[in-house]
């Protein structure tokens, strides 16, 4: 399908190495695309794979167009190759633009129920919705935005702690209850955008490589005066981490990079301060308890020397 028109909803699936997911993607999204009385595209942008993705997108799922990257420009980036196209093309966005992951599956209605949320609330710029594990549990989509308890949970798990408020969490008798709810940020697994709200804002900052640039949108959303829901009853499945799982220890790195870019632009001098030693003195103290933990047989010496080449370098200044 040509772009010299905007479509209603584009759909941008950013791929790298996830063969296999994305060719179950795209299967979920074509079923539900049937379903939807507005006329869509599908696009994947692929972060140059080497395990045949565009090549199987062409062959298996017509319906999607592909745009093959000559490098791994990462999440931000690539999304905002299309961004950019429609806004060369036709002028502007699509009345909703949503971001999925390879590694999700929507569900029936998933996108008719994120779209009907926002044309319910007007002051809405960005939904995500219930996320669930392949086994259906519940799988936190929406969150606070982050801050000092955050970051230190982060570096140190506490098992007790991970889905509650204190880490940015919110309680799962809000997702039961199959109403939209006000969120701070949708997890960037799946995210629909409403298309005037992009263009008043601005696109992805490509500056995040990966991690922390949907907080970003959101957080550059919610000053413009927007907000952002969370709709339980729009259902996706997200198998968590397949892309990054393949580069652990520089998603690491990417993970602190992102978040102190994060803290950098968005918080006053003074909490910012605070957050980036936080951060910095966190990352130093999980290097020493990496040690204890090697010392304890609790991890070997090779995993140790890969995080600790990683947590160094998230210490270290990243592009700008």
């Amino acid at each position: 399908m040509s772009t010299d028109a905007t479509p209603e909803l584009g759909v941008v699936v950013v791929s790298y190495n996830t063969s296999e997911l994305l060719d179950k993607c795209l299967a979920s999204l074509e079923s539900e695309m049937r379903e939807l009385p507005l006329e869509a595209e599908v696009w994947v942008i692929d972060n140059a794979s080497d395990d045949g993705s565009a090549d199987m997108v062409r062959r298996k799922h017509p319906l999607a167009q592909v745009i093959e990257l000559d490098e791994n420009r990462g999440f931000a980036a690539a999304n905002n190759v299309l961004l950019e196209r429609w806004a060369a093309t036709s002028g502007a966005a699509p009345r909703w633009v949503l971001a999925l992951n390879p590694d999700t599956e929507v569900r029936p209605d998933a996108i008719a129920g994120l779209i009907g949320a926002l044309e319910a609330d007007a002051g809405a710029a960005i939904a995500g919705p219930r996320l669930e594990y392949p086994d259906g549990r519940l799988q936190h989509g929406a969150f606070r935005f982050p801050g000092l308890a955050q970051v230190l949970l982060d570096l140190f798990p506490v098992n007790r702690l991970t889905d509650t408020p204190l880490n940015g969490r919110y309680p799962a008798a809000l997702y039961d209850s199959g109403r939209p709810f006000r969120v701070e940020f949708p997890l960037g697994a799946c995210m629909l955008v409403r298309g005037s709200a992009l263009e008043a804002v601005g696109a992805l900052d490509d500056g995040f490589f990966m991690y922390s640039e949907e907080i970003d949108w959101s957080r550059r959303f919610s000053k413009a005066g927007y907000h952002a829901l969370c709709v339980p009853g729009a259902v996706v499945v997200h198998h968590a981490g397949a892309s990054t799982g393949q580069r652990r220890p520089e998603m690491l790195t990417q993970l602190w990079r992102s978040r102190l870019r994060y803290f950098e632009k968005h918080e006053p001098p003074l909490r910012r301060a605070l957050l980036r030693s936080a951060v910095r003195a966190g990352l130093r103290l999980r290097l020493l308890a990496d040690l204890l933990a090697v010392r304890r047989g609790r991890m070997t010496e090779a995993e140790r020397a890969e995080r600790a080449v990683a947590l160094v370098s998230a210490l270290r200044p990243g592009p700008s």
